[in-house]
């Protein structure tokens, strides 16, 4: 940041001045003289000696700026009445003058390559105004949003933010996570390694999201810096989505049966066949959530680690982890349906049954499989693991103390 420097312009009766690329938002604001000609020495004209000018300096200067930090505005005497901060597209970088009105700081960074006016009042309606420009990001982070805008998704899936490069900055990013919802839903962020590797983060409800919520995600990420290794944020994203029907299903391992419930009664009792006890070929167990309806898929057992077990194309497939574990038709093994888990992983159901059952739900719904024979419970980050985790574990994932809540 280059030094400030303070040089008075004569008092005068114009009310703007303009220092655009100085470190110097007005040099002096200029004073304005009596209106009906009767100054204060009588003659007409303003008294200046008794008046100090006033000098504004803005933190940011010149073509080159480095972006991702705020901007700030003080007045060395005096107080400001209102700034302005402006980009070449109309958007306002917003913020707040200081309790003693000396200093306006905006709420956000300044966004790499971005040009900024900055216009400043004072309470004697005296205004300045300079510009500045941002430099290009060396890096640029990007994120990755599970939900699509205008979906309809069921009342378990959560907000699910997957970045491009590290986050280090987890605190000052979450702070510019923010869930807005139709009735007041109680959630936090929680940061998780995804299955991918990269750096993720997760709103989740305290409970089942309630049907008919409309939900809103504002992601005000432009000019927020990643962290070591990450880069900057170039740009802001958003998406919004309203939960459907309460549809819920269970996969026994004991009985090899999966139930299908919506708004608590069972509408559909299905005969499967899970994953195979004692080894890799077991079925995950806990609570799951559909993350997408995939239709016929090509299913290569050496993409899961399981050699030449199997390669072929699989109808209905209702994905419920990143590994490969799916809801899904399965004829070959149609006498084993309700009588033993002989699968690689996966639940097999019928044709029929898995027809009825893919036209049924929808991406979100929750999928709990109880029972004994499993291999245990998928990471968090193996799908969407959040709901077997308490809430106060749910919540101490949060980058911020108490976890972060929804509106």
């Amino acid at each position: 940041m280059s030094r400030t420097r303070r040089t008075a312009l004569p008092r005068r009766r114009l009310r703007h001045a303009a220092l655009a690329g100085t470190a110097l938002l007005a040099a002096a604001l200029t004073a304005c003289s009596g209106g009906s000609g009767d100054g204060a020495g009588g003659d007409g004209k303003a008294d200046a000696k008794n008046e100090p000018p006033m000098a504004v300096s803005v933190n940011l200067t010149g073509s080159q700026v480095k972006a991702g930090e705020p901007v700030r505005v003080t007045v060395a005497e005096g107080k400001l009445a209102q700034v302005k901060v402006t980009d070449g597209k109309g958007g306002e970088l917003a913020g707040q003058i200081a309790a003693d009105g000396k200093t306006w700081t905006s709420g956000r960074n300044a966004a790499p390559d971005t040009d900024y006016t900055v216009e400043a009042q004072n309470t004697d309606s005296q205004s300045a105004s300079t510009r500045f420009k941002t430099s290009a990001a060396d890096k640029v982070n990007k994120v990755s949003i599970n939900i699509p805008k205008g979906s309809t998704v069921g009342v378990a899936m959560p907000v699910s933010l997957v970045f491009d490069n590290p986050v280090k900055n987890k605190a000052e990013v979450e702070k510019q996570l923010k869930v807005t919802t139709s009735n007041s839903t109680e959630g936090s962020w929680g940061w998780v390694k995804d299955y991918s590797g990269n750096d993720r983060v997760d709103w989740r409800p305290k409970d089942y999201w309630k049907s008919g919520t409309e939900v809103k995600v504002a992601m005000n990420l432009n000019g927020v810096d990643s962290g070591a290794g990450g880069g900057l944020f170039a740009r802001d994203y958003t998406t919004e989505f309203t939960i459907g029907k309460d549809r819920r299903m269970e996969v026994s391992l004991d009985t090899k049966k999966m139930s299908v419930t919506e708004d608590g009664q069972v509408v559909r009792t299905v005969p499967v066949s899970a994953g195979t006890p004692g080894g890799q070929k077991a079925s995950w167990s806990g609570k799951m959530v559909l993350m997408a309806k995939e239709g016929t898929i090509r299913m290569d057992s050496q993409t899961v680690g399981l050699g030449d077990a199997y390669d072929k194309m699989v109808d209905y497939a209702m994905r419920l982890t990143w590994s490969g574990m799916y809801v899904h038709a399965a004829p070959w093994n149609a006498d084993h349906f309700g009588n033993a888990n002989t699968s690689s992983g996966c639940v097999g159901m019928s044709d029929a049954n898995a027809k009825a059952v893919y036209e049924q739900v929808q991406a979100g719904d929750p999928l709990e499989v109880v029972g004994s024979g499993s291999k245990g419970t998928a990471d968090l980050g193996n799908g969407y693991g959040e709901w077997n985790l308490s809430w106060e574990q749910w919540k101490a994932k949060s980058a911020l103390a108490g976890g972060t809540n929804g509106s």
